[in-house]
C-alpha cells in the first residue's frame, strides 16, 4: 500500500511525502510556503506522480476546521501567515484525488508519530501530550490512539499562566489574551522582548529561566487534566538546556505532588526531527481513513 503524507513545518515550508503502510518513508520533497495557489499546485503535482496512492494523510498550521459536519471542514481558517486565510485545504485535495484523506493539525501528527513510533519500537506511549512552541504554541493529545478534543485540538497556548516576578511589566503578544502562555514564550514574545531571534540569545541569558517558569506550567497543567504517560516538548526554542531548566521549574512548582515517575522519561524533547514525526503520523492516519472509508 502507498501512502501520501503533506506536512507544514515550522520553516514555513510543506513536506510532501510517499510511503508504505508501515510507516516506511521512500520519497519526499520539500516546498516553500509561498502564495496558498503556487504552493498547492506543486504538491498536488507531486502526489499525481504516484499512480498507486491509495490515500493522503495531511496536517497544517492552524487555525483548523476540525469538525467533519461543518460546511468549512478541511479549511484553514484566521491564520496569521499572509495570505493563508480561509484556504479549503481538503477540498482542494479532495478535488484532484479521490482517495480517501485523513485532515489534522501538524502538532497532531507529531504526537501521532510519536505514538506510531513507540508502538513500532515496542515500547509502546499509550497516553501522550506533544507541546509545540514556536511562532505559535499548540497540544497534541493521544490517548489509546486517538486525538483529544471533539470540536477542535485542545489550545494550551491560550491558558493564563502565573506572571514571573521578574517579568510583570511585559504585557504578552497574543491579539486576544495578551500575556497568555503564546503571548510570553512564543518566538514572537521573545523577539518582542529582546529584538533578538531566539537562537541568538544566550542560555545564559535570564530570560529563559522565565520562559522555562511558563512552559513549566503547561506541563503542570497537562499533567493534572490529562494525566499522560509522557509530555514531549518540541519546536524552535527547545533544547537540551532549556529543557533542563523547564524540568527544574516543574519540580519546584509541582512538588511531587502527582508521581510522574522518572522526569527524565516524563519530560523530554522529541524522539525523531519533527517533520519526520508528521510524516510518520500522516501516514498512519491516512491508512486509518482508507480502512474506515472502505468499510463504509
Amino acid at each position: 500500500m502507498l501512502l501520501g503524507s503533506l506536512c507544514t513545518t515550522d520553516h514555513n515550508q510543506m513536506v510532501c511525502a510517499v510511503g508504505d503502510g508501515k510507516c516506511n518513508i521512500s520519497d519526499w520533497i520539500v516546498i516553500d510556503l509561498t502564495e496558498p495557489q503556487e504552493t498547492l499546485k506543486k504538491a498536488i503535482d507531486y502526489f499525481k506522480g504516484f499512480d498507486d496512492l491509495a490515500a493522503i494523510g495531511i496536517s497544517s498550521f492552524g487555525p483548523l476546521e476540525l469538525r467533519t459536519y461543518s460546511s468549512q471542514y478541511g479549511y484553514i481558517k484566521e491564520s496569521s501567515r499572509p495570505n493563508w486565510q480561509n484556504i479549503n485545504l481538503l477540498g482542494t485535495f479532495k478535488h484532484h484525488f479521490n482517495i480517501p484523506i485523513s485532515f489534522t493539525t501538524d502538532v497532531n501528527s507529531r504526537a501521532y508519530g510519536e505514538y506510531i513510533s513507540s508502538i513500532l519500537t515496542d515500547d509502546p506511549i499509550l497516553s501522550l501530550a506533544y507541546i509545540t512552541i514556536s511562532d505559535g504554541v499548540g497540544v497534541g493529545i493521544v490517548n489509546d490512539g486517538k486525538f483529544v478534543g471533539h470540536m477542535g485540538s485542545p489550545e494550551i497556548g491560550h491558558i493564563i499562566p502565573q506572571r514571573n516576578v521578574n517579568d510583570q511589566d511585559f504585557k504578552g503578544t497574543c491579539p486576544y489574551q495578551g500575556d497568555c502562555l503564546e503571548g510570553l514564550v512564543s518566538t514572537k514574545a521573545i523577539e518582542a522582548r529582546t529584538h533578538q531571534r531566539p537562537q541568538e540569545i544566550s542560555m545564559f541569558n535570564p530570560l529563559w529561566d522565565t520562559v522555562a517558569f511558563y512552559i513549566a506550567q503547561s506541563v503542570i497543567q497537562t499533567t493534572v487534566f490529562i494525566r499522560p504517560q509522557k509530555v514531549i516538548l518540541g519546536g524552535s526554542i527547545l533544547n537540551e538546556i532549556e529543557l533542563g531548566k523547564i524540568k527544574e521549574q516543574f519540580k519546584k512548582l509541582f512538588d511531587g505532588y502527582l508521581d510522574v515517575g522518572d522526569i527524565d522519561q516524563y519530560i523530554t524533547l522529541p524522539s525523531q526531527d519533527a517533520d519526520k514525526l508528521s510524516i510518520i503520523g500522516n501516514l498512519a492516519l491516512a491508512k486509518q481513513q482508507f480502512y474506515s472509508e472502505d468499510i463504509r
